[in-house]
Order: structure tokens, then sequence, then C-alpha cells
């Protein structure tokens, strides 16, 4: 008798257990009809606030395609690369977009949807100095100004790998005309984001944009532990993919013209 009984306490233990982790944030936005969704609008081609309020990118109409599958209305929630984890923690958004980079600062406190593919660091500068910054050595002098967007990866990377350097933050939107107007010589940053400046802003070249000097990833950002969400939107993301609709979005951002 004594292990049936010990069966029935462990299963009115687990019970409890998952009674007490409470509803599931799919079931949340599926009750609401609201999805709200951070992201920060200043890192194209992911997610860009237009001048009329409104905002455009891949991850952005990726979002959209989320919110339609579960007939729900977007919120969007403005966030800054410094304050996304804090505003993600506070709970003011169900899922984060836009060139999320995957890291383990990030993972400790927050889960990730399958990944969107590979992304790694390179530099992006002047097209007349792309000799000159082939390499982290090159880049790591005293008398190199590098500029980067405060609290992401890219500040991250400039902070661990090129101290010799002289590092200056900036926003994310007028970051590449400091560059052009020679204010700084070269900005760390995703080979995605350096393609596709290098052809909205003619004069910066991206350095070796198929050898990145770090290893990196791009995904959306989901609470942690609540494995009910993440599943259904690795579910969807892999339907997205599985049928064309992901390459599409990317495709109508990022083909060459």
């Amino acid at each position: 008798m004594k292990a049936p009984l010990a069966l029935c306490v462990l299963a009115s233990l687990a019970t409890s257990a998952l009674a007490d982790t409470g509803a599931s944030r799919l079931d949340e936005v599926l009750q609401r009809g609201t999805l709200s969704v951070c992201t920060t609008g200043d890192y194209k081609p992911y997610t860009s606030l237009r001048a009329d309020g409104r905002y455009e990118g891949i991850d952005i109409a990726m979002a959209e395609s989320l919110a339609k599958s579960l007939n729900a209305r977007i919120q969007w929630v403005p966030t800054t690369w410094k304050t996304l984890m804090p505003d993600f923690l506070a709970q003011r958004c169900d899922i984060a977009v836009g060139g999320i980079s995957v890291s383990l600062e990030r993972q400790k406190k927050a889960f990730f949807s399958q990944s969107l593919g590979v992304d790694g660091k390179i530099p992006l500068v002047r097209c007349a100095d792309v000799q000159r910054y082939q390499s982290v050595e090159q880049i790591n002098q005293p008398q190199v100004r590098v500029i980067e967007p405060a609290g992401g990866t890219n500040e991250v990377f400039a902070r661990t790998h090129l101290g010799k350097a002289q590092i200056r933050l900036h926003d994310n939107v007028t970051i590449f005309d400091e560059l052009l107007a020679g204010k700084a010589d070269v900005m760390i940053t995703d080979a995605s984001e350096a393609r596709f400046q290098q052809k909205l802003k003619p004069g910066l070249c991206a350095v070796n944009p198929d050898k990145q000097m770090q290893y990196s990833e791009k995904a959306f950002l989901l609470p942690r532990d609540d494995v009910a969400w993440k599943s259904y939107v690795d579910q969807w993301l892999h339907l997205s993919v599985a049928t064309g609709v992901y390459d599409g979005i990317v495709n109508q951002w990022l083909a060459a013209p």
C-alpha cells in the first residue's frame, strides 16, 4: 500500500505545481485578442520606426504574421537596446523582435525562439578605409574611433575586443551619417545590417561580410519557462520558413536591386 500512496502524493504535488504556474502567455493572448510586441525601431532591415509613427521591417512583418495566426491585433511597445531586457522582464510585452542576437546573458533571463539564421559581427567603414580595418588587430588601436549603439551586442563586442580603441556610443539611426561624415572610423555590427546600410548609404562598405569576426544568431525573445508559448511560436516560425513566407519577407528587404 505504501507505493500507491506515494504515487498519489507525487501526482498531487505535480498537479499543484502545474496549477501554480498559471496560464500560458499563449492563452492570455488568445483571450484578450492582443499581442504586445517590444521593438526598438532603430535596426534596419529588421525594425524601423517611420516618420508617420508606423513600424516596418523583416521582424515587424513577421510579428504581424504571428498576430494574424492568433487572430489578435498588435500593440507595439517601444523600447531601446539598453532597456530591452528590463522592459521584457517587467512583462511589458509577450514577445520582443527586431534583429535580436542570441546571447547567453539574455538566455539566463528569457527564452529564445528557434534561430532565424547566422548573422555574425563585421566592421562597417567608409569604402576608402576597407583595407585599413580588416581585422580586430587593425581596429583595436588607440587612434581608431569606434562608434556603437548603447546596450546591445555591438557594444558588448566592442568593449570586449576593442579596449584599446576609442569607443563612443551613439543612436542607431544617425550613427551611419557619423561614419560618412568622418566623425568615426568603424562600426561593428551584424553582417545583415552592414549589407543593408551599404545599399542605403553610398560610401559605406561592409568588410568581409562572409567572414564574421564573431558567430551570432538571430531569434525572437520570449518569456522564460513558458513552454506552451515558445512551442507555438516555434511551430508558427517553422511553418513560415517551410512554406516560404519568411523568405518572401526577407527578400523584400534584402534582395539585390
